[in-house]
């Protein structure tokens, strides 16, 4: 335990090295890319729990974005500019102007709100039925957003969104956001959930309450997504309704199969991954007018991984340095010494030894 305590220690430490010496010695825009790389990365992380450990499959993540976003947006905008943005609004809301931090926690709220009425009926499907409801979800999301125009502006959307965002700001949130990533994964909460993504009926016959922990991680999920499209909104200072669509939802289900369906770090490395490889390869598209490479080279390297390792890079698994496990290695007199398979050893038979017919 020590051990693990001290390897997420250094881990924060060199994550916070990162963000300073980004914030004082690299541009503006570099600083920017690295916010939204650890956003990011926190919506993998909350995807891992949602997707990774209850084996569901769904895409909603941007919805709850969207919404996340604009109830930020509507509860940070200032109020001199309220009346003439959004005249539909009412009088306590139109004058009060929130914090960072309340409307952050306002926004998580009100995805996790969403979630956990959408979650009462779509979680009663399975596999590609639960992906498509909640494809359509982010569907009737935008539509809604859409058709608020006293509120939203609709297709116009809103700038002028004030930037309160800041780098440690993101930082201390994907800090929080790992730490109860990791928390719920090795809790008995989440070793039930792994057990019910291998064996659903399994799971059920030994009590787990599968419904209740698929909706439990949907919602948590939700939160998260919530609040990262509150502070994505006061980054960029502007949301329209298609800011966080389909791209994205696939785009993060891309994450969490490279990095292995229940691996936090494979997600989180993954996240990295793919956000500095866009940035990087973006001057090469422009030189040689290949725009869409990089999709491309992500499409390629998913079925690369889906054709030779469907577990993904990690599995289900954490690096042992940050999970506090020794590796035994098989020399080890300490490690079990197979002699069979596991049902001959629980019921007595030694397949070494010669049967004896009976007479």
């Amino acid at each position: 335990m020590r051990r693990a305590l001290a390897s997420h220690l250094l881990l924060a430490l060199l994550a916070a090295l990162t963000v300073y010496f980004v914030q004082y010695a690299l541009s503006d825009y570099a600083l920017t890319l690295l916010e939204l790389v650890m956003l990011n990365v926190a919506l993998a992380l909350s995807l891992q729990v949602t997707n990774g450990l209850t084996g569901l499959f769904s895409l909603g993540h941007p919805a709850f974005m969207t919404v996340g976003a604009y109830v930020a947006a509507i509860l940070t905008y200032p109020v001199r500019r309220k009346g003439f943005m959004m005249p539909d609004l009412p009088s306590w809301l139109a004058g009060s102007e929130w914090g960072l931090l309340p409307a952050l926690l306002a926004a998580a709220l009100a995805a996790a709100l969403l979630a956990l009425l959408v979650g009462f009926s779509v979680l009663r499907l399975k596999g590609h039925y639960l992906a498509v409801a909640t494809l359509g979800l982010i569907i009737i999301v935008r539509t809604v957003v859409n058709n608020l125009d006293g509120w939203t502006r609709g297709g116009l959307g809103l700038s002028g969104v004030p930037r309160l965002t800041g780098p440690w700001t993101v930082y201390a949130f994907l800090v929080l956001v790992w730490y109860l990533c990791w928390r719920i994964k090795h809790s008995s909460y989440g070793r039930a959930m792994m057990a019910m993504r291998e064996n659903e009926l399994a799971a059920r016959c030994t009590g787990v309450d599968v419904f209740a922990l698929q909706l439990f991680a949907f919602v948590f999920g939700a939160a998260v997504a919530g609040a990262a499209g509150a502070l994505t909104v006061h980054l960029v200072t502007v949301v329209t309704p298609g800011a966080y669509g389909i791209p994205l939802a696939f785009l993060l289900v891309v994450i969490v199969v490279l990095g292995g369906q229940g691996s936090l770090t494979g997600a989180a490395i993954a996240a990295i991954a793919l956000g500095l490889l866009s940035e990087f390869l973006r001057p090469l598209e422009e030189r040689l007018e290949l725009y869409g490479l990089s999709q491309a080279l992500v499409a390629l390297a998913l079925l690369l991984v889906l054709r030779f390792r469907p577990s993904g890079f990690f599995g289900s698994r954490e690096p042992a340095l940050l999970s506090g496990q020794t590796v035994k290695r098989q020399g080890d007199r300490r490690w079990p010494r197979k002699t069979g398979t596991s049902s001959s050893r629980m019921s007595g038979c030694d397949p070494s030894k010669p049967r004896v017919p009976l007479s």
